[in-house]
């Protein structure tokens, strides 16, 4: 298919949900569709996947393809991708299973050991357990303070405190498991935050890294919706030995998790130039301040040619769902 076949296909852009990230979703959303229009693509709608009769609206639109804007719960988990499957829709970016792995932090960490990408220690534990004092202090002999407690399947720094000293803990262990599931107790890594974007299927190569440059304790939800200007220095000042390594485990860690379309790992390099992978984002940002939209920037990539390969991507990943 051609590229001028590809615009001519109806496309649906999935937003909204009913994720904590809800909100910045829509702004991926908003922002996708007006880049896909400005790309030339003839047909793009835009549907809020929270919104009453969205399954029949999905169903009966006629859609050739769906760009998947959404973050968090239900639609970076394998939710909504399961749903399209089943329909036998062609979506961008990862399927179920890579979507469920790089939700679940600890389970993505398993990942990350078994192909060589370094990451903090740490354990993860069911929410709502209250830890005994012989399991605090192994806790503390272990991973020492500061330490970082977090949903183990929430993204944009919800739910994230920087616990150090003792008496933080269980608040923390509350606020992180406040919507169930399971709560990440991790080492705190201490260096140069960056992060990785990855595009491509199985020819998937990384972008310019993003030093990202804060004033706050790490980088939270307010910080990572400011201008990008004010944190985001590309390339990101690593030698360049460290940054060719960082580069490598991204795609290494993009490909082991079976990602498709887009990634973006984050990783801290300690002093020693050790890249030290925290997290992969399978559905990254797609505002005007994300960090993908802006790396991919500097690469040469604007954002209509941007999101165009992304449906691209879908359609040479899902070639068994087109009409």
């Amino acid at each position: 298919m051609t590229r001028d076949e590809v615009k001519q296909l109806r496309v649906v852009v999935l937003g909204g949900g009913w994720s904590d990230e809800r909100d910045i979703s829509m702004m991926s959303a908003h922002a996708c569709h007006d880049a896909l229009l400005e790309a030339g693509f003839t047909t793009v709608e835009l549907l809020d996947v929270a919104a009453d009769g969205f399954v029949g609206a999905l169903v009966a639109g006629g859609y050739d393809v769906a760009f998947v804007a959404m973050h968090g719960r239900w639609g970076e988990d394998g939710c909504i991708q399961g749903l399209l499957e089943v329909l036998h829709m062609p979506y961008t970016f990862s399927g179920v299973l890579a979507s469920a792995l790089g939700t679940e932090k600890d389970v993505a960490k398993t990942v990350y050991r078994a192909a060589g990408v370094p990451c903090p220690r740490g354990i993860d534990v069911p929410a709502g357990m209250t830890l005994s004092d012989e399991q605090v202090d192994k806790l503390i002999a272990d991973l020492g303070f500061p330490m970082f407690v977090k949903p183990a399947g929430n993204g944009s720094s919800f739910g994230v405190t920087e616990v150090n000293e003792r008496k933080e803990l269980a608040d923390a262990l509350t606020t992180a498991g406040s919507e169930g599931g399971r709560v990440l107790i991790e080492e705190c890594i201490k260096g140069t935050e960056i992060t990785v974007p990855v595009i491509g299927n199985d020819d998937a190569h990384a972008l310019p890294i993003v030093e990202i440059v804060t004033g706050a304790e790490f980088y939270d939800l307010k910080v990572k919706y400011e201008p990008s200007s004010m944190h985001h220095v590309i390339p990101a000042r690593l030698e360049p030995g460290v940054y060719t390594k960082a580069q490598a485990l991204a795609v290494r860690a993009h490909q082991a998790l079976g990602c498709r379309g887009a990634s973006r790992t984050d990783f801290i390099v300690t002093d020693k130039g050790e890249p030290i992978a925290l997290e992969t984002n399978t559905i990254p940002g797609m505002t005007p301040t994300s960090l993908l939209p802006d790396s991919a920037r500097h690469g040469g990539i604007e954002f209509p040619e941007l999101c165009t390969r992304f449906i691209e991507y879908a359609l040479e990943e899902h070639a068994e769902y087109l009409r």
